[in-house]
């Protein structure tokens, strides 16, 4: 398998780096990590069971091998994986640890959720944390909620922005985490200093809605106005008005409209 095939190259060396700056060097080599490499074409089934055979029996293998299974199973789903997929999850090299916790991102099992949140703790590699904060966002009925927001709170800007969208899976489940969720949603999307982040936690907080008290609701609309009109990016203030239309609220489309008529946004 070429280099630039895997999810991180080869080398180690790199690895006692600062995970940023690894990070950033990684970025440079690569087209993608896994999240964005998922293939998503539609395979027949049988393709799909012969791939996750192939698969399964490359995870029994050698390094190199059990790098191609777990790429084969960032895509796909196959009960059986879980066993050979959870040790990786201990490996000691982060390439591994990584294609280990988008794999299980895939195929999500009840027996990852903690170790999964063990390493949205306390992994000291900015790639790995990335990967579990998108991953949780497919375990939305498991204790996610709270790690989700102090990781939007407190880790580097690739972390918080699958936070913040993560955040709304887990948010999405129920008015009893849908409050907290659109909090920190709400707060992200006043202070965080990366325009990606704030526009992820706009979609999110629109995502949540439905499941909002009313004073909650009103006070998301408030913040998404004060967001489209006066954001510093633009991209951020598209999202915002595309989760106020979203919402399909007669008295927001009034307002937007009256905006419009106004001048004030094209």
């Amino acid at each position: 398998m070429p280099d630039d095939a895997l999810p991180f190259p080869r080398g180690t060396h790199e690895l006692a780096l600062d995970p940023e700056v690894l990070a950033r060097e990684l970025a440079e080599e690569l087209l993608g990590d896994p999240l964005d490499e998922l293939d998503t074409s539609e395979p027949t089934a049988l393709d799909v069971a012969a791939e996750c055979d192939r698969g399964l029996a490359l995870l029994a293998g050698e390094a190199e091998a059990r790098m191609q299974g777990l790429r084969i199973f960032c895509e796909h789903r196959d009960p059986r994986a879980i066993p050979l997929l959870l040790p990786l999850l201990r490996a000691s090299c982060p390439i591994v640890r990584m294609s280990a916790v988008y794999a299980l991102g895939r195929n999500p099992h009840p027996l990852a959720v903690e170790p999964l949140l063990v390493l949205l703790a306390a992994d000291d590699n900015g790639y790995v944390r990335k990967a579990v904060a998108w991953s949780l966002g497919n375990y939305p009925e498991a204790p996610v909620l709270n790690p989700l927001i102090r990781s939007l709170q407190m880790d580097v800007a690739a972390v918080r922005l699958w936070a913040a969208s993560s955040l709304a899976d887990a948010g999405g489940t129920g008015p009893a985490k849908a409050d907290p969720a659109a909090a920190q949603l709400l707060l992200s999307l006043r202070i965080d200093s990366e325009s990606a982040v704030r526009s992820n936690s706009a979609w999110g907080l629109g995502r949540l809605y439905p499941d909002l008290v009313e004073p909650r609701q009103r006070e998301l609309v408030e913040v998404l106005l004060h967001t489209m009109l006066h954001d510093a990016d633009s991209t951020v203030r598209d999202e915002a008005r595309l989760a106020l239309e979203q919402l399909e609220q007669p008295d927001v489309l009034e307002r937007l409209q009256t905006l419009v008529d106004d001048g004030l946004i094209g």
